[in-house]
């Protein structure tokens, strides 16, 4: 089975600005700075990635699939 490819950070610029935002214009709708934002483009950023996914409408596991997978582990993890 082939597993599906995270989108490139130019994708998901692109289908921002397709819905009507930039990275910064999210950022400040969020209350976050646009770095926090732009961090998720490159690397694992659970809440920024939820921010995004949410502008665009969907999951976030449809864009970083890789990042979701159930061999990543949760860098959240609790103690036990």
């Amino acid at each position: 089975m082939k597993q599906a490819k995270d989108w490139s950070p130019n994708r998901v610029l692109y289908e921002l600005r397709e819905k009507g935002w930039s990275l910064r214009a999210l950022a400040a709708r969020n209350g976050v700075h646009v770095s926090g934002l732009s961090q998720a483009l490159y690397g694992r950023y659970p809440r920024a990635q939820e921010r995004i996914a949410r502008a665009l409408g969907l999951n976030p596991r449809i864009i970083w699939p890789s990042r979701y997978a159930a061999n990543v582990p949760n860098a959240r993890r609790k103690a036990a």
